[in-house]
């Protein structure tokens, strides 16, 4: 296997290594490589749907397309464009369909290579903190929705990334309050899952209010394809879910608010909000018994799990016993490390025996800022990680590595780190204060100087973060 996605693979495998760590990383990125890959939205997409007899079929569903005399494409996220570049592709070979449509996207991804015309505008917008240009991108795709029919067909694309791709704020509400809220939100510790909570509460767009924008004005029929960034894949927490019924509530929102002491730190405009959306229900989001949802179908076409799966038949390809230890990995990232270090020591206690042991996780961990250090969530998680290990050396041959699978991560150009035997022995050699760097949020720096981050740049995908950890006992001649 030669990685193309892993831009510093060839630094990562140092020829300094010794043999027995050399294999590990190298398991331990290509595992990585083909994890990248088994998410990558184009062959999600080409799972999920094909077009067969005039007919549409999206997993178990067939929609006739000689029935509508359009179809719209709208969308938001990071994995959107190559989702929407599949979709063309796919519509451009059936004679007589017509189509069109917008999408938002990170500006920070370049598209030039991905096939879409200009039937699918493409409006770059921020992430994650909303910006205008997000606004200006859903106006247009609301204008395409209000000159929509019930003959229309409106299909919604939907990775991670949307609930800051796609802002609609409500009245009275301004982009320098949403841009404020984001940043105390995601600077709080708060989990995804409670920030998408806070964010559909302040849109006329999430929170099931595209599917309700659609029911009050054309009636059109609206498929969404959705690829899960969120633990279990709950569709009314991807991207704030704009076409799915809301479970939540605004004495929710007051709750998180609370939670993390935000009140007296918001915008006087979005406290107002909060307060009035208390008191008058028809300022809550629609919930699932409502009409607006009777022409809406939703589908999940990719999610972490086919990643697992794919890690998993590779590892045991390779001599590994392998244990999904964890599918909803989710708070404060330098205590996870901790924990890890700690499954990881009862694991090595407990299989002995067992040559080769792998551990696999997935989920989103959180950070709160603290410091102005460069990092991200697996780099701070893996920095606690090595921290420990530094205190409790690690004899057996090991290596572990956590990476957001979009290629980017926090403030930093690293997608995650690796830790491994190698790692150990150069920390103690550099004799970092790890209590300064953690208290930091400095993390990059570290592996950096350790030459262990890993570099990929955006992949266009965008689900859970993964962490696998490769244990292999040592031989009796001590190799």
């Amino acid at each position: 296997m030669s990685p193309s996605i892993i831009k510093n693979y060839s630094q990562l495998l140092s020829s300094e290594l010794s043999k027995p760590q050399l294999v590990l990383r190298k398991i331990i990125l290509n595992s990585l490589e083909l994890a990248i890959t088994s998410v990558m939205p184009k062959n999600l997409m080409e799972e999920s749907l094909k077009v067969k007899n005039g007919k549409l079929i999206i997993q178990n569903s067939e929609f006739n397309l000689n029935y509508f005399k359009e179809i719209n494409i709208i969308g938001g996220g990071k994995a959107v464009a190559h989702m929407a570049a599949y979709l063309e592709k796919l519509l451009s070979n059936i004679p007589k369909v017509q189509y069109n449509g917008i999408i938002n996207i990170p500006n920070s991804l370049t598209i030039d290579d991905l096939g879409l015309t200009s039937a699918i505008q493409v409006n770059y917008a921020s992430h994650p903190i909303p910006n205008e240009a997000g606004i200006n991108g859903v106006l247009r795709m609301k204008e395409l929705i209000k000159a929509s029919s019930k003959k229309s067909l409106i299909i919604f694309l939907v990775s991670g990334g949307g609930s800051a791709l796609l802002p609609l704020p409500r009245k009275n509400i301004q982009i320098k309050d949403l841009q404020i809220m984001n940043e105390l939100l995601l600077e709080s510790g708060a989990s995804i899952h409670e920030i998408n909570i806070v964010r559909k509460h302040l849109s006329d767009f999430k929170g099931g209010n595209l599917a309700r924008l659609i029911f009050q004005t054309s009636q059109a029929t609206l498929i969404s394809l959705i690829i899960s960034d969120v633990i279990g894949n709950n569709l009314d927490s991807i991207a704030s879910g704009p076409s799915v019924p809301d479970s939540s509530t605004f004495e929710d929102v007051r709750n998180i608010l609370n939670k993390y002491k935000l009140f007296k730190k918001i915008p006087s405009t979005i406290n107002t909000l909060v307060q009035e959306g208390l008191i008058n229900n028809t300022l809550e989001t629609p919930k699932s018994r409502d009409k607006c949802f009777t022409n809406v179908h939703n589908f999940l076409i990719g999610s972490v799990e086919s990643a697992v799966h794919t890690i998993t038949n590779y590892l045991k390809d390779k001599g590994f016993i392998v244990n999904y230890f964890i599918d909803d990995m989710r708070g404060e990232a330098r205590e996870f490390g901790e924990k890890v270090f700690d499954q990881f020591f009862v694991n090595s206690n407990e299989h002995q025996h067992i040559e080769r042991y792998a551990l696999i996780g997935t989920g989103e961990l959180t950070v709160t800022i603290k410091g102005k250090g460069i990092g991200g969530r697996n780099q701070e998680m893996l920095l606690s990680f090595l921290d420990k290990t530094l205190k409790n050396q690690i004899i057996d041959h090991f290596c572990f590595m956590g990476a957001n699978l979009d290629g980017i991560e926090g403030n930093s150009k690293a997608m995650g780190a690796l830790v491994d035997n190698e790692v150990q022995n150069r920390a103690l050699k550099f004799d970092f204060d790890m209590k300064t760097y953690l208290e930091n949020n400095d993390s990059n720096s570290v592996f950096k100087k350790l030459g262990t981050e890993i570099i990929t740049g955006p992949t266009g995908c965008n689900v859970n973060d993964v962490i696998i950890l490769l244990h292999e006992k040592l031989s009796e001649n001590g190799e």
